[in-house]
């Protein structure tokens, strides 16, 4: 049933995506800065109990449903684990402006590049050239699909619809509190820390796929001798490994006028163009489908163990 879940919800985001203004994610961000703002006094015990009331009795409620109708109705239980994943994932949530961007890139419209990385990112991009809206963009997607998709799919193979939303709402908690402004970042360090282990399995099974996808070699020796080099370890791993994997160098973008910024350099080969915008896409969805082919054997496997005994 976990492969009919997951295939019956990617394709009905594909049918009709999930928009990022959804009542679901507004009510519940509603919550999230109704319970910061009633808990949050600078301190880290503050920030746990936000945290669990944030996200544990919604991860027990899911836990709950699922398993009785697992019990009492498995078609229904099969309908719940899809529109859990459906609001859990976000494949088409992050593909529009991916789209744009490669568009313009491909196009040589610079000024409507930048805007949508500008856009996308939440800030400036008018010092970026092409080359650089085109690694902007091709870093956001790799780490996107990973959140969007890889690590929900990891969480829900293990855990079912309570994993898949204990993911997102780990990842909402953590993108909301975990980085805070000086003098005020112990309320967020629980979030951060929890994200981070539970995060540390997906990250790394992402970065193995765009190994098997992509160039095996070259994505394990940039992951091997670049990630610890990214400001966070984790999207490190994720983009070192997808450079590898595409043979393209990502980082090293210098932000705006007012924030100049230089990352560490990423990968190796060719410049990032629309060619390699492109190339990204396929990775991706090759990725994809083999980790969708893997949890089909297991399935597979499962059936004719449960039929023999």
């Amino acid at each position: 049933m976990t492969f009919l879940a997951l295939a019956a919800s990617l394709l009905l985001e594909q049918l009709r995506a999930l928009s990022p203004v959804n009542p679901v994610y507004t009510q519940y961000r509603r919550f999230i800065r109704y319970t910061e703002h009633s808990l949050d006094a600078g301190g880290y015990q503050q920030g746990v109990v936000a945290w669990l009331l944030a996200a544990v009795p919604l991860v027990a409620i899911v836990g709950a449903i699922a398993l009785w109708l697992d019990a009492v109705a498995t078609p229904m239980a099969l309908q719940f684990d899809v529109a859990a994943l459906y609001l859990a994932m976000g494949f088409r949530q992050f593909s529009r402006a991916y789209r744009e961007t490669h568009e313009a890139v491909r196009a040589g419209d610079l000024a409507q590049a930048r805007a949508s990385v500008g856009r996308w990112r939440g800030g400036g991009a008018e010092p970026l050239n092409a080359n650089e809206c085109a690694r902007l963009a091709i870093e956001r997607g790799l780490f996107s699909a990973h959140r969007h998709v890889f690590g929900v799919i990891a969480w829900f193979v293990v855990f079912g619809a309570a994993g898949a939303v204990f993911y997102r709402v780990a990842a909402l908690l953590r993108d909301r509190w975990g980085y805070r402004a000086q003098g005020n970042e112990q309320f967020g360090r629980f979030s951060r820390d929890v994200f981070y282990w539970c995060d540390w399995v997906p990250v790394r099974l992402t970065a193995i796929s765009f190994a098997i996808t992509g160039d095996f070699e070259d994505a394990l020796y940039c992951w091997r001798t670049q990630a610890d080099a990214w400001p966070e370890r984790s999207e490190g791993i994720v983009l070192a490994a997808g450079a590898g994997a595409l043979g393209v160098r990502l980082g090293s973008v210098v932000g705006t006028a007012a924030a100049p910024k230089v990352r560490p350099e990423l990968g190796t080969g060719e410049d990032a163009d629309a060619e390699l915008m492109a190339a990204a896409v396929g990775l991706i969805w090759r990725a994809l489908v083999l980790w969708l082919f893997v949890i089909l054997l297991v399935t597979v496997a499962s059936w004719f163990g449960s039929a023999a005994a």
